[in-house]
C-alpha cells in the first residue's frame, strides 16, 4: 500500500480523491450561499451558516476539510514538479501546441494557485472575523443568539473591486474545474472509452453552471440586496 501511494499512479489517485471530496465542499457551499439571494433579510443564510458553526462542524468537519485542501495542494504540487523535471527542456514541446489539448488541462496548477489565493482572501474576509478576531455583529433569530454572517458577506459584496475579485475568483475555479472534474473520475477508475467523454461533458457544465452560479450571486448582491 505504501509503494503505491509513493508511485505516480497513488499521487494522481489521492489527487483525485481529495479533488472530490473538495467538489462537495463546493456544493454545500454554493447551496447555502444561494439563500443569500432571498428577500428575508439574510434569516436563512445566518441559520444555516450558525448551523455549519456548531461545533460538530466546526472541531469535526473543518479539520477534515482542511486537510482534503493540504493534500490536493501538496501531491498537485509534487506532481507538477515531478513532470516539469521529467519534461525537463522539452517541457513546451508538447501540449502547449496541441490544439485538442484543454487550455486548463495544460494550465491546472496555475489555476490552482489562484484558487488558493483566492481561499487565502475569502478566509481573511470570513472566517477570521468569524472564527478568530470575533469581529462579526450578533443577531437573534428564532430565541438563538448567532452571527450575523449575512451582514458581514453583504458588506464585503457593497464593494465592487471586491465582487470583481470574487467573479475572477469563480471563473478560475470554473476553468480549473473543467479539467479536474472529469479527470478524476477517470484516475479513479470510473471511466472508460464511453465515459470518458460523458464525464468530460458533465464535468463542463458542472464547472461552468458552479462559476457562473457563484458569480451571478456576488453581483446580485451588490446590485439588488445593498441599503
Amino acid at each position: 500500500m505504501g509503494t503505491f501511494f509513493s508511485s505516480s499512479i497513488g499521487k494522481k489517485f489521492l489527487m483525485s480523491i481529495s479533488g472530490l471530496f473538495l467538489v462537495s465542499f463546493i456544493l454545500i457551499h454554493l447551496s447555502i450561499n444561494l439563500l443569500l439571494l432571498l428577500p428575508d433579510g439574510g434569516e436563512a443564510f445566518n441559520l444555516a451558516a450558525n448551523f455549519m458553526a456548531k461545533p460538530i462542524i466546526k472541531f469535526g468537519l473543518q479539520p477534515v476539510l482542511a486537510a482534503g485542501f493540504l493534500v490536493h495542494i501538496i501531491y498537485a504540487t509534487i506532481l507538477t514538479m515531478q513532470n516539469n523535471k521529467a519534461r525537463g527542456n522539452s517541457a513546451y514541446a508538447s501540449g502547449n501546441k496541441t490544439k485538442e489539448v484543454l487550455w486548463a488541462s495544460k494550465n491546472m496548477y496555475v489555476l490552482g494557485l489562484t484558487m488558493a489565493a483566492f481561499l487565502a482572501v475569502h478566509l481573511m474576509d470570513y472566517w477570521v472575523p468569524l472564527q478568530i478576531t470575533h469581529g462579526a455583529e450578533s443577531i437573534v433569530i428564532d430565541g438563538e443568539e448567532m452571527h450575523n454572517t449575512y451582514a458581514l458577506v453583504n458588506a464585503a459584496f457593497a464593494s465592487l473591486p471586491r465582487v470583481i475579485l470574487y467573479i475572477v475568483g469563480s471563473l478560475g475555479l470554473a476553468l480549473h474545474l473543467t479539467h479536474g472534474f472529469w479527470s478524476a473520475f477517470q484516475t479513479v477508475g470510473f471511466s472508460n472509452n464511453i465515459w470518458r467523454k460523458r464525464w468530460y461533458h458533465i464535468g463542463v457544465c458542472f464547472a461552468w453552471v458552479v462559476g457562473i452560479a457563484f458569480s451571478l450571486i456576488a453581483l446580485l448582491q451588490f446590485l439588488l440586496f445593498q441599503s
